[in-house]
């Protein structure tokens, strides 16, 4: 739901950053954030390799960690270039000019004034997507505006800002109402009572506009690196925060809110509930997740071998991503849908079923989704699974990530997609018309045979 531009530009500076999840032909894989790293304007850079063919090694360089386009972002910066003081100056001015125009504690006010007018004067100018006080008309005369915003309005601002749909950056798919009432249903029947919001402002804002009713008792902080949000909300309802480097904006004193939100005061259960932009670098991600759930792990008194419960929202062929950084962490098969985005919602609306999923280190069998939408539980594997995903007793487990009934091959020992044949050439199970793996292939990485890039050795892994 959530989701996330530098001047310092360097000679061959590659197009696009991909982690080793995603090769790109340039062989990038990222190393991660490196204590001395330099900033843009979405904080503190991640440090990639280049690596060539037939090259153990390429050169080292940072980039910027939310933008993985350099037309949205193109800060690019060796790492053993010697960047001059002018051009240092020049970058701190940059990312100074970049900066939102007003504070959260300054939006926070103008908040304040706002809803003080009476609606006639209430108006939202849909070019700068910012609330505006009369003062500000004249400023704004020839811009497009909604008038009589209301408080309902104000209450559902993921309705109100136009989302940003950039897949490489923001990726600000809004949960639908069905997915997103499940979602908060299911937390509070697992007994939570705080909300880490991380890129989910649509769940955020439905939590939010149930604090008023008096038997409701669950609270949500949100995480976000969309920064019109603090329009909306205080400083302890919202952080503007990036996940991909874990930095908060608002220095140490928005950590020092999402510090205090994490400890547990009177037995109120937290989990971290994120839904990270799908272009995004998994392995980016998986460090921020655990410096999040190492902070929680300060504020606990008791239970010091637990994991902050979490949900994370991501499609299911990144399954094995997330496994490999987090081995406690389930799939779930409940299929999460969006608003705003043509693949991936329920039913027979979309082109195919979402193939988003639940990630989570709670206990599978204590996830219970709901019967009336194409869900059974099954009994051998302990867990909720969808109903045409049927146990395979070879493997001895619900094998069908899709949704659909998946088939087992023996030569390959495990199920595969009802689409696939195994391939005699390729020895592994494949589409019928695919193009066979060549015999004399080699990885365009290393220049080696006997594997793909996608898993060539030699591509450092964090």
């Amino acid at each position: 739901e959530g989701g996330g531009s530098m001047a310092a530009s360097g000679e061959g500076a590659p197009e696009g950053l991909c982690g080793p999840e995603r090769q790109g032909a340039g062989g990038l894989a990222l190393l991660g954030l490196a204590p001395s790293a330099p900033s843009c304007p979405h904080g503190p850079a991640l440090l990639f390799v280049k690596t060539s063919q037939g090259k153990e090694e390429g050169r080292r360089f940072y980039a910027c960690s939310a933008c993985r386009d350099r037309k949205d972002c193109n800060f690019f910066q060796w790492e053993d270039e010697k960047v001059s003081e002018t051009r240092l100056a020049a970058r701190e001015e940059y990312n100074r000019n970049h900066q939102p125009s007003f504070t959260h504690r300054q939006n926070v006010e103008r908040y304040k004034n706002f809803v003080l007018l009476p609606l006639s004067k209430r108006r939202f100018c849909q070019q700068c997507q910012r609330l505006l006080l009369p003062a500000e008309w004249e400023k704004h005369s020839d811009h497009q505006f909604l008038c009589d915003i209301s408080t309902a309005q104000l209450k559902s601002p993921s309705q109100l800002l136009y989302p940003l749909e950039n897949k490489k950056t923001n990726a600000q798919y809004l949960f639908a109402g069905r997915s997103c009432q499940f979602l908060l249903d299911l937390i509070i029947d697992l007994g939570f009572r705080r909300v880490l919001s991380v890129g989910t402002p649509r769940l955020h804002e439905m939590i939010q506009s149930k604090a008023s009713q008096e038997d409701f008792r669950v609270r949500s902080l949100l995480l976000d690196i969309d920064f019109r949000y603090s329009q909306f909300y205080t400083e302890d309802e919202f952080c503007h925060y990036n996940m991909f480097n874990h930095y908060f904006f608002g220095g140490e004193a928005a950590r020092e809110t999402c510090r205090k939100f994490l400890y547990q005061g009177s037995g109120e259960r937290v989990i971290m509930v994120t839904d990270p932009p799908f272009g995004g670098l998994v392995e980016a991600l998986a460090s921020s997740f655990k410096k999040l759930m190492a902070m929680w792990k300060e504020t606990e008194k008791e239970g010091h071998n637990l994991e902050m419960p979490v949900f994370w929202i991501f499609p299911y062929f990144f399954e094995s991503r997330i496994l490999e950084f987090f081995p406690s962490f389930s799939m779930m098969d409940y299929q999460v849908d969006y608003d705003n985005h043509a693949l991936y919602k329920h039913g027979k609306t979309g082109r195919r079923q979402s193939p988003v999923r639940i990630f989570t280190n709670l206990t599978p069998s204590m996830i219970v989704l709901p019967v009336e939408e194409g869900y059974r539980f099954c009994a051998v594997c302990q867990r909720y699974v969808s109903s045409g995903n049927q146990h395979c007793e070879i493997c001895n487990s619900c094998t069908s990530k899709d949704g659909r009934r998946w088939k087992h091959c023996v030569l390959c020992k495990k199920c595969v997609k009802p689409s696939w044949f195994h391939c005699n050439n390729c020895n592994c199970c494949a589409l019928q018309n695919h193009t066979c793996e060549k015999t004399d292939a080699v990885c365009f990485v290393c220049g080696k045979a006997g594997h793909k890039r996608s898993t060539c050795p030699s591509l450092s892994h964090t």
